[in-house]
């Protein structure tokens, strides 16, 4: 093998730095390697370090991808001249090629966790290789959370090395501040980089697609073109198949596809011919494919987003990272010098993200928690993470797990959730696995384990009815399911019917309890067990059914509802009873917003979806209570009578606690009030099953019982409802959170003051509306005294002459204040 290795690594460029990656290894529990595109990282690197004996026991090796994980387990294993499953393995979801020979096992997706999960201790074990780190795969931040945690407590010999094209500004230098760094300056040719911006008002595929011939017609050699998703590929592949050559071949690659479909594609081109590979960007790094030098960059990927509200992950196209784009040019450059168009502007490369974000951090973390929870863990924060798992999608995962029957009311994992998290699958596949397993029923656990092929594999086009693909399923499908079940899997589970009939709705319900579905208006639109809404094409059969489960939804990125792919028809009366579990019976009064009435119900439920109801005529008091407490939590406050006393009430006790921040008085806000109205408000309900005598409460007394003496007098005299003028008059001070506090007042009324009145001990004037005779406003002033000295005049000359029965001094700061007109005055003088 020393012979063979050797000749293989002498014209690669990690040959350059193995010795010191093979020093750092010895030395150090973990290693960062930096080594760009066609260094030979991961087809190489593994043999010089298993051959150098430097690490005692297997090597795992964990590629993020499928198809890059076969390609490189098989590249290995032609250099030592033998077959995967010798001395290099292979283990992925639907394949295990390993033996009692297998030094270095190359994995992929969850097998590196489940393999901590039932061995923390990696026994046998001595170096672990992340590859492709930069990627940031959710696996390899988990897998390398765990591994973390097993190096520290359990085996401080064991290895880690992470590799890399990029290890920029990920967040190592903090997590591994003593690791070495090991750099490979890689091996590539140059590439010549140009931007070609296509019109984004055309067709995307057809511009895509004018762009790869043009550059085929200018450039000799094949073509790898990189493109969002198999939407795109398939309609690109359709334009492109019209208007090229018959010497070039059309090669499709993403993960879905067959492994000779693959391969197919990977190969180089036969004589006489080349090759455009049409591929997401799965093609972007470990993978080698064979004869390209040109490489064209839509310059988009597509990812899923995770909205914890919904529990649905969305599609989303987007723009690619910086560091994405250097690494799709430099596909062009492994083999020979090469050409990259990028079909985007250099300004809009400029504008794009160094770096794609972690996918930890907008993903479904189900099962992610699922995995902690089994490790023993209950708080993210006693691991190690590059990125920590963000709170909202842990909240959600909780639920969920907690829906699924895989945790209880405390968060425990319960026998369920054991059973699930040792499947290695997702958690509602997961549990779908798990029940049919429980019923000790070989054609049960087939029928499982097939549905749950169709949904980790589903089909991108057809009808969604999922019978139709139990009947006719691919050999994939049943490949996968006999591994997942331990039995041979064919066509036949698919064609039993009682079976299905009986089995199938329960299955999905046990997985999907929350895609329970019930039609709304007859026209494809379904609401969801969880609330969502939903919708089917009303050519589908299944468009017409009342009840479905729809395991596989998708989110349109701009629409409301989510779109069915998958569902199943089912009777909801036969779910109840083989799922007891999933409906309740509730009895509810609830308002009729038309007649401003109280109505009592019972209903079963499924989620939030109403299976039977019924009006009850006799509903009990506390069940009005909580019917009308519930009605103004879901309507808010503005639905009771807020009479003025009672608005300004909350408003001077708001004001009071940010002017006097140490003074306790309740707190009245919306949050709060709502919060608590079991405490101030229920009492004063009974009774009450209309409108008008909701609205007949006293809010204000309400609020008022909420002070005691003390804080009640603190508060009037602090900030006083009324201000007392010289002339004996009482006038309302009207508090605003946003303005300063006003009163309105006749102009003569405050003759005699020089300067506004005050509240808050003297911290917050008075802004005053000086109002004429006939209680118009004609002035409003923060300083009486700048007024009376300034644009009272004009005001004075006017109001001379429109109310002369009133008086308008030349000093009015000197001036008894009065609401009498002139005569009046004289009379009282006169007495």
């Amino acid at each position: 093998m020393l012979n063979l290795i050797g000749a293989i690594i002498r014209v690669l460029p990690i040959h350059d730095v193995s010795n010191s990656l093979l020093t750092a290894l010895e030395k150090s529990p973990q290693v960062l390697l930096h080594a760009p595109t066609g260094a030979g990282k991961s087809t190489v690197l593994p043999l010089i370090i298993l051959n150098s004996g430097v690490i005692e026991g297997r090597i795992i090796m964990l590629e993020p991808r499928r198809i890059a994980a076969r390609s490189v387990a098989m590249r290995l294993a032609e250099q030592l001249g033998e077959e995967i499953g010798h001395t290099v393995g292979l283990r992925m979801r639907s394949e295990s090629r390993v033996s009692s020979n297998t030094r270095i096992e190359v994995v992929t997706e969850g097998v590196l966790t489940r393999m901590l999960q039932s061995d923390p201790m990696l026994e046998g074990i001595g170096l672990v290789i992340l590859d492709e780190f930069h990627e940031r795969s959710l696996q390899a931040d988990l897998g390398l959370a765990l591994l973390l945690d097993t190096q520290q407590a359990l085996r401080d010999d064991l290895k880690i090395l992470l590799m890399s094209a990029t290890l920029d500004d990920q967040g190592l230098n903090r997590l591994f501040p003593n690791a070495p760094i090991v750099i490979s300056e890689g091996r590539t040719y140059p590439v010549e980089r140009y931007f070609y911006p296509i019109n984004s008002n055309k067709l995307f595929h057809k511009e895509v697609a004018n762009a790869v011939w043009q550059l085929c017609q200018r450039e000799k050699g094949s073509l790898l073109l990189f493109l969002p998703g198999v939407g795109e590929i398939e309609r690109t592949l359709t334009e492109l198949s019209s208007i090229v050559s018959e010497d070039i071949l059309l090669c499709p690659m993403y993960g879905a596809l067959s492994i000779k479909e693959q391969q197919l594609a990977i190969q180089a081109a036969p004589a006489g011919k080349r090759k455009i590979v049409l591929a997401t960007n799965i093609a972007e790094t470990s993978l080698t494919i064979e004869g390209i030098r040109l490489v064209v960059d839509s310059g988009f990927e597509r990812i899923g987003v995770f909205n914890p509200r919904t529990g649905l992950t969305k599609l989303v196209k987007q723009r690619i990272s910086q560091a994405s784009m250097v690494q799709r040019a430099g596909r062009a450059g492994r083999l020979e010098a090469g050409v990259c168009w990028h079909l985007f502007s250099q300004e809009q490369a400029e504008r794009a993200a160094k770096y794609s974000e972690a996918e930890i951090l907008h993903s479904d973390l189900s099962s992610l928690w699922l995995s902690l929870l089994q490790w023993g863990c209950q708080e993210t924060e006693q691991l190690q993470w590059l990125n920590a798992p963000p709170r909202p999608a842990i909240a959600a995962a909780k639920d969920l797990l907690y829906r699924l029957e895989a945790v209880d009311i405390h968060g425990q994992l319960t026998s369920v959730g054991r059973g699930m998290a040792e499947s290695g699958s997702s958690v509602r596949t997961a549990a779908i696995l798990y029940q049919a397993q429980q019923s000790q029923n070989d054609e049960v656990v087939k029928l499982a384990a097939l549905l749950v092929a169709i949904l980790e594999e589903p089909p991108r086009q057809g009808r969604c009815d999922i019978h139709d693909y139990l009947e006719r399923p691919t050999e994939n499908w049943c490949r996968r399911a006999s591994l997942l079940s331990g039995h041979k899997v064919t066509a036949a589970v698919g064609k039993a019917h009682a079976l299905i009939s009986e089995w199938l709705p329960t299955l999905l319900a046990v997985g999907f309890p929350d895609r329970i579905a019930k039609n709304r208006d007859n026209q494809g639109r379904y609401q969801l067990a969880s609330g969502l809404g939903a919708s089917l094409d009303e050519k589908e059969t299944l468009s017409g059914r009342e009840w479905l489960i729809a395991p596989m939804l998708w989110l349109p990125e701009s629409s409301a509802d989510a779109k069915i792919a998958l569902a199943v028809a089912i009777e909801i009366d036969n779910l109840r009873e083989a799922c007891p579990h999933l409906f309740f019976q509730q009895e509810t009064v609830e308002w009729d917003e038309q007649k401003g009435t109280l109505i009592a119900w019972r209903r079963l439920q499924c989620g939030q979806l109403v299976v039977h109801s019924e009006r009850l005529t006799n509903p009990d008091s506390k069940q009005i209570e909580q019917a009308l407490l519930h009605w103004l939590r879901q309507n808010g406050l503005s639905s009771l009578d807020w009479h003025s006393s009672a608005h300004q009430l909350r408003i001077r006790c708001q004001l009071a606690k940010q002017w006097f921040p140490d003074v306790v008085l309740p707190d009245v806000d919306d949050a709060t009030l709502l919060d608590s109205l079991e405490s101030w408000l229920a009492p004063y309900l009974r009774g009450i099953t209309h409108r008008k005598q909701l609205q007949a409460i006293d809010v204000g007394a309400l609020l008022a019982h909420r002070l005691d003496w003390q804080q009640k007098k603190w508060l009037d005299d602090a900030l006083p409802t009324h201000y007392l003028s010289g002339s004996g008059s009482s006038v309302n001070i009207h508090y605003s959170l946003d303005k300063a506090p006003m009163m309105e007042i006749r102009m003569q009324e405050m003759y005699g003051q020089a300067s506004n009145p005050t509240v808050a001990h003297g911290k917050v004037i008075v802004a005053v509306s000086l109002l004429s005779p006939a209680m118009r406003p004609l002035q409003i002033t923060q300083d009486l005294g700048a007024f009376w000295q300034g644009s009272y005049r004009e005001i004075q000359k006017e109001m001379k002459g429109r109310y002369p029965k009133h008086l308008w001094p030349d000093d009015p700061v000197n001036t008894r204040p009065t609401n009498k007109t002139k005569k009046a005055l004289n009379n009282i003088e006169k007495h």
